[in-house]
This record gives structure tokens, sequence and C-alpha cells, in this order.
């Protein structure tokens, strides 16, 4: 016998069939592993950023709204918003309705904070399925104010 044949080699001076090593199969199985967490954390979160971007820019309704502002304040822990409470029935003995708004844009939330105790009328667009609080506690944000006489 020829030492190439003792040895495995086929004598074509071509390298033996490579046998992955069982660290190489490791590797190949750990990459495919962190591409498909990676897909299970950034699909979610890219159809979430849709949704609320979607939710935020497309208004289900708008309309105004008058009354007196009874109650103006700006909350939250993390994110802060301005929210109101409208008060639209003034008729003597009945039970007054309250019309709950979130105000995003500081100008307008100066606006009201002037308006305060004048009868007002509200511009607002009402935005369903905005998800958390973050972007207000209401689906209702006010778009602008005037003076009703």
């Amino acid at each position: 016998m020829d030492e190439n044949t003792e040895s495995g080699s086929t004598g074509s001076g071509a390298p033996p069939h490579a046998v992955p090593t069982p660290r190489a199969a490791g590797r190949h199985t750990r990459r495919w592993f962190l591409i498909g967490a990676a897909i299970m954390l950034l699909v979610p979160a890219a159809l979430m950023a849709a949704w609320t971007a979607i939710a935020l820019n497309w208004s289900y309704s708008e309309g105004n709204r008058a009354g007196y502002i009874q109650k103006f304040s700006r909350k939250g822990w993390v994110c802060k918003t301005w929210e109101g409470e409208l008060q639209t029935s003034n008729i003597p003995g009945s039970a007054p309705q309250i019309f709950l708004f979130t105000v995003r844009d500081d100008s307008i939330a100066n606006q009201l904070t002037q308006l305060m105790g004048s009868r007002v009328s509200l511009s607002y667009k009402e935005h369903r399925g905005v998800p958390g609080s973050c972007f207000g506690e209401t689906n209702y944000y006010v778009t602008g104010a005037k003076v009703v006489q």
C-alpha cells in the first residue's frame, strides 16, 4: 500500500471532506438563536411604533366644545402632558357635564392658562387606540381655543 492510501488521502491532493466539529456547530446554532431573538424583539417593537404613529396622526373625529375650564394641570411621571376639564353645562339646576381633554402643545397650554375663567370654545381631535398614557390620559387632544361671548 501507498502512504497516501494508508493515511486516508485519495491521492488527488484534495483534502478529505471536512466534518463540522461540535464547536463549529454550536457557533452556528448560537448565531441563529441570536438572529431569532433579535427578530422576536424588533418586529413587535416596530409594529408598536407604527401603530402609535398611525394612532397619533389619524384622527377618529374632530369637533368643538364650549364651556368653562375648571381644571388644567401638567401631569405625568416621565411624559408630561397638560390635562384639563371643561364644564360644558352651565344651566342652573342641571348636573354639570365634564369634558376631559389633553393638550400636548405648550403654546396652546399657555393660551388656555390665560383663558381660564372665561367661556371658551376648544377645538379638538379624537385619537382612539393610542397605546399607554405617555401621549395623554384622554383620547381628546385640543388643537386650539378661542373666547366665546
